[in-house]
C-alpha cells in the first residue's frame, strides 16, 4: 500500500488545517480510497491519522482478502524543523492502527517527507564543458545531501523553460527492509501515475491526490465529501 498524506488550510474558517489521505488499494496503483480529516487552525501535524488508516487498511482487506505487508507513506507539507515532530506524533498513530487488526499483524513501514519548495538546483554537463538539465530519473544521494539524514534529490520532470525544480525526499522512519534503490525507483515510477497529467509529476502520485482532495475541501467544500466518493478521484 502506498499512502500520500498533505494539510491544506480552509480560508473562510480562520484557517482550520484539512489533511487529505489517499491510499492504494491494488497492486497497480490504480484504485486508491480517500478522505479528509479536520482539525484545528494551522496544525501542520495530523491528528486524525490512526481513524484514516484504520479505514483504509479495511477497505484494503474488503478487495484484496488480505492486509498489506508493506506500507509506504508519502507526507507532504513538511518543513525540516518538524521532521522529528512527524516521527513523535504521526508514526505511533499508524502502529496503534495496526494493533486492531491483532497483535500479529505488524507491516514494513516506511515514511517519507516530501519537500517540494527548495532552493536547490541540480546540473548535467554537457557538451563542451556546458551546463544543462540534468534528465529526468536522475537521483542525487551523496556529496550534497545531509550527512546525518537518508534523504536524496530527485528530478522526476523534463521543462523546457529555465531550470528543473528537484524534489527532496526524507526518509523520517524505514522499517521496509527496502534498499534505497528501491524506494528511490518506487518514488520515481509513482511519479507517472497521476491520471490528471500524460507525463510524469514533481511528486508521487498519491501525494498529488492527497493534495488535491485537502485544497478542494479546503477552498470549496469545507465539509466532508459524501462517503459514497471515497473510492472516486472525485476530486480531479
Amino acid at each position: 500500500m502506498v499512502v500520500g498524506i498533505d494539510v491544506c488550510h480552509d480560508t473562510t474558517r480562520g484557517g482550520q488545517s484539512v489533511a487529505g489521505f489517499c491510499a492504494s488499494m491494488n497492486s497497480t496503483f490504480t484504485k486508491y480510497y480517500s478522505r479528509v480529516s479536520f482539525q484545528r487552525t494551522g496544525q501542520e501535524l495530523v491528528d486524525g491519522l490512526k481513524m484514516c488508516m484504520t479505514e483504509a487498511l479495511r477497505q484494503f482487506f474488503e478487495l484484496n482478502q488480505a492486509l498489506p505487508a508493506i506500507i509506504v507513506v508519502f507526507r507532504d507539507g513538511v518543513g525540516d524543523g518538524m521532521l522529528e515532530a512527524v516521527v513523535d506524533h504521526e508514526v505511533p498513530q499508524m502502529k496503534a492502527t495496526f494493533q486492531t487488526f491483532g497483535e500479529t499483524y505488524q507491516p514494513r513501514l516506511a515514511i517519507i517527507v516530501v519537500k517540494k519548495r527548495i532552493h536547490t538546483r541540480l546540473f548535467a554537463k554537457g557538451p563542451q564543458n556546458s551546463l544543462e538539465n540534468p534528465p529526468p530519473g536522475t537521483v542525487v544521494d551523496s556529496d550534497c545531501v545531509h550527512k546525518d539524514w537518508y534523504d536524496f534529490f530527485l528530478v522526476s520532470q523534463s521543462v523546457r523553460q529555465g531550470t528543473v525544480t528537484p524534489t527532496h525526499y526524507h526518509v523520517v522512519y524505514d522499517t521496509s527492509k527496502l534498499q534505497p534503490d528501491h524506494i528511490q525507483m518506487l518514488t520515481y515510477k509513482m511519479c507517472f501515475l497521476y491520471y490528471n497529467w500524460p507525463g510524469t509529476i514533481r511528486v508521487p502520485a498519491p501525494c498529488q491526490y492527497a493534495h488535491k482532495i485537502a485544497f478542494l475541501v479546503g477552498q470549496s467544500l469545507h465539509t466532508d465529501p459524501s462517503s459514497k466518493l471515497v473510492h472516486k478521484l472525485h476530486f480531479l
